[in-house]
């Protein structure tokens, strides 16, 4: 006999609505990564704004750090699930327009889009 599979649970159910994931890898050698472009920074100002929009929380909004995402020449980077948005960010204004768009009313930024490809 075997076992029943568990199943997924439905987004009504998920213990966050979305979760942000912001890279902070830093590269020795040289190597380029999100560090070198600020990445904390990033992090930093989304968990900010995200507090204080009221958006942090069990139902809402989560703000994690990420060791490599693989995405490094595109840095820095930051990735939205469930939808699997990636981000390329270069100041605060940028994060403001994704907490406000995506984490907060659902609307992907497109002008701030990572390119389909660009990897490490």
């Amino acid at each position: 006999m075997t076992e029943p599979q568990a199943t997924c649970p439905a987004a009504a159910e998920n213990y966050y609505e979305r979760h942000i994931f912001f890279c902070l890898n830093q590269r020795k050698g040289g190597e380029d990564c999100c560090a070198d472009h600020r990445a904390q920074e990033g992090f930093d100002r989304c968990k900010s704004q995200v507090k204080a929009a009221g958006l942090s929380g069990p139902g809402k909004v989560r703000v994690n750090k990420a060791g490599c995402l693989d995405r490094c020449a595109a840095g820095p980077v930051a990735v939205v699930y469930p939808e699997a948005v990636w981000y390329t960010y270069v100041d605060a204004s940028d994060i403001d327009e994704i907490v406000e768009s995506h984490l907060k009313n659902g609307k992907v930024v497109q002008r701030l889009l990572t390119p389909v490809g660009v990897g490490r």
